[in-house]
This record gives structure tokens, C-alpha cells and sequence, in this order.
């Protein structure tokens, strides 16, 4: 039985050969509508991450002088998390609008958080840093477009290491506190969100074949889709943090 991977290659490619350029351009179009949503998540993140980290009314109420979280800010840091993992359950179906406002308001919840790294790291290496995710998400994500190799068993074993990262993360938060196993979390992290980068455009590339004609169900995909790549792209600014960010 063929698998889903090459159902897809079969929608995608004509039985004579020849791309379909209608299919085409609408695949680009897709994808750009994803990559535009990002963009934009990331850039309302900036703003947010700004607002906190240096309004002192708004930055007092979230951190610590000495860069870490206060009280509300911890509840912050955790929102997220709690909310991804709720939608799991109760957005088995997500219509448009839900699939826009759970972007949006993790994008929101996120940026705020961000804010933190500004008290802990200095201006030119976080826009240093910002600059290599950029540079490292865009060569990834056109691997993972270009390739005809099929990602979906190694998409399978990356997920399942950012769950391991989440314990491995909280035990050493809480319990562990220690600094050397924070820089191997981190050094895994960079390898896994890397490469969740490339399994996740081809993912959402053959999701196109699979969805197109259904504009309800393209909508709520291009909301999800950015919601996957901002992730991705956030961890991996994250974790590079850990590496290059120079203390204040």
C-alpha cells in the first residue's frame, strides 16, 4: 500500500509528467500565506517582547531585576504550554476563526514571555542571534521543500524528542538546577528544531495536495502551519540563546 507521503507525490504530479502550474502557483500561494502569518507572529512578538522588557509598570509585574519571573511572570512563561496542549484535545476540528485565535494568542503569550531575554542577554547579541535563526530557519525550511526524500519517520522520532525536552527542561528547572545539563538540553534542542523545521514544511507542502479545493480547511492549515514554524522558529532562537546570547 502506498503510503500518505507518496498519495500526496501522486496528487501533486500529473500522470503524464508535467506539473499542473495551476497546482503549482496555488502551492506557492499557500505556503507564502503561511510564511506572511509567521512573519507577522514574529514581528507582534518583537513589539511584545519590547513592551514588557522595558515598560517598568508592565516589566516589574512579570520579571525579576536580575532577569528571572516574577510570580505572574511564571504563569506567563507556562500559559502557552497549557494552552497548546488543551488544543490538542479540545480543537480535535478547529474551525477558522479558532485556528486563528489560538495563533494569535499563543503568538501574544509567547512575545510577552520574550521579553525576559532582553534583561538577561544584550541588544546586538539577540539581534545577532535573531539574524543566524533567521538565516538557519530559511535554509532549512528549503531543504524541507525541495527534498524528495521523505521525512515522516524522522518527524515522528523529532516529536517525540521535544517531549523529552519539556521533562528533561522542567526537572531541570525545578529539581536538577543545573547549568552543564541546561547547555545539553539546549544543544539538542537546536538539533531537534532544526529539524522539525524541514519535517514541517514538507509536511505542510504535501498537506496542500491533500486539502486543496477545501477553502475552510486550507484556512485553518495555514493558521496551524504558522503556528508549527513560529514554534520552530522560536525554540530554535531560544535554545541558540543559550550558546550566543552575551549576559548584561
Amino acid at each position: 500500500m502506498n503510503s500518505q507521503f507518496d498519495q500526496y507525490r501522486a496528487r501533486a504530479i500529473p500522470a503524464d509528467g508535467a506539473m499542473d502550474m495551476s497546482v503549482d502557483a496555488g502551492l506557492r500561494a499557500y505556503m507564502l500565506g503561511i510564511y506572511n502569518k509567521m512573519g507577522l507572529g514574529l514581528v507582534v512578538s518583537g513589539v511584545l517582547a519590547f513592551i514588557t522588557s522595558s515598560v517598568p509598570p508592565v516589566r516589574d509585574l512579570l520579571f525579576t531585576a536580575q532577569g528571572g519571573h516574577t510570580g505572574l511572570g511564571m504563569v506567563l512563561m507556562f500559559a502557552p504550554m497549557v494552552i497548546l496542549f488543551g488544543s490538542m484535545f479540545m480543537m480535535r476540528n478547529p474551525s477558522k476563526t479558532g485556528a486563528s485565535a489560538l495563533y494569535w494568542l499563543t503568538v501574544a503569550l509567547i512575545g510577552a514571555g520574550l521579553g525576559v531575554l532582553a534583561l538577561r542577554f544584550t541588544d546586538e547579541s539577540i539581534f545577532s542571534t535573531f539574524f543566524i535563526t533567521a538565516a538557519a530557519f530559511g535554509g532549512l525550511s528549503l531543504f524541507g521543500y525541495t527534498t524528495k526524500k521523505n521525512l515522516t519517520g524522522m518527524g515522528s522520532f523529532l516529536i517525540m524528542g521535544v517531549f523529552g525536552l519539556i521533562i528533561a527542561s522542567l526537572v531541570n528547572m525545578f529539581l536538577l538546577k543545573s547549568g552543564m545539563f541546561a547547555m545539553v538540553i539546549s544543544g539538542l534542542g537546536v538539533l531537534i528544531f532544526s529539524g522539525l523545521i524541514a519535517f514541517d514544511t514538507q509536511r505542510l507542502k504535501h498537506e496542500y495536495y491533500y486539502l486543496q479545493g477545501d477553502n475552510t480547511a486550507m484556512s485553518v492549515a495555514t493558521s496551524m502551519g504558522a503556528l508549527s514554524l513560529y514554534l520552530n522558529f522560536i525554540n530554535l532562537f531560544q535554545f541558540l540563546m543559550s550558546f550566543l546570547g552575551q549576559r548584561e
